[in-house]
């Protein structure tokens, strides 16, 4: 790829960061959580399902946020707006070092 080529995918790729306040880390899950006595339905085997938020931090230490199922579209387009700029930043930093060596 010649350096003006370069150069124009990197712009290309700029003009169309999507930029948002509405992004998120993290990865959503669905889980059934059962108490361990004194719930009929735990008892029968169904559990209570629930859907959360998991953060990685750091020192392996993980943050777990409890959803309610209202919240789940928002945190899904959230994540994966998070998810599209984080490709595009890489594919960004690609090209810069491509830039930085061809000289």
């Amino acid at each position: 790829m010649t350096h003006e080529k370069t150069i124009r995918a990197r712009e290309k790729l700029l003009d169309h960061l999507p930029v948002s306040g509405e992004i998120l880390r993290g990865s959503l899950l669905h889980r059934t959580m059962r108490h361990s006595r004194g719930c009929p339905k735990c008892a029968r085997g169904g559990g209570h399902p629930s859907w959360v938020l998991t953060v990685g931090y750091p020192a392996g230490r993980t943050r777990q946020l409890s959803l309610r199922s209202e919240q789940v579209p928002k945190v899904r387009r959230w994540l994966r707006n998070y998810q599209a700029l984080k490709e595009a930043i890489e594919a960004i930093c690609e090209l810069n070092q491509v830039l930085s060596i061809a000289r």
